[in-house]
């Protein structure tokens, strides 16, 4: 079972930026698409962004494009979530999820993830 772990979560006023992090072990990572959710408090657990398994696939919800990036190094097992021009309403926890496949077109479905890290929790103040 792969082991994933959140880091760069924090508190930021509206308009910075955050980088999160999630650090998979294990030697099969780059077979493997990887997710990022987020959860607020109160509501469901939401897709944010999605990357296949060489990083040649992206997507993310209409809510951050243009503010936030997926990316991963395979190198270094690792999976980001750069996140600019933050707003209120992105505060939660963040997970990242390793997908069962290396890409799906429901890569927006939580269901497709079979491992989640223990999130990070990221608040933006106004």
């Amino acid at each position: 079972q792969v082991q994933l772990v959140e880091s760069g979560g924090g508190l930021v006023q509206a308009g910075g930026s955050l980088r999160l992090s999630c650090a998979a072990s294990g030697r099969t990572f780059s077979l493997y698409g990887m997710g990022w959710f987020r959860q607020a408090p109160g509501k469901e657990r939401e897709f944010v962004a999605a990357i296949s398994g060489s990083g040649g696939t992206t997507q993310h919800a209409d809510s951050v494009k243009g503010r936030f990036t997926i990316s991963r190094d395979n190198a270094k097992n690792t999976v980001y979530l750069q996140m600019n021009s933050l707003k209120p309403e992105d505060t939660g926890v963040y997970y990242c999820a390793r997908h069962r496949y290396y890409w799906a077109d429901t890569y927006y479905e939580s269901s497709g993830y079979d491992s989640w890290g223990q999130g990070t929790q990221v608040t933006v103040s106004s």
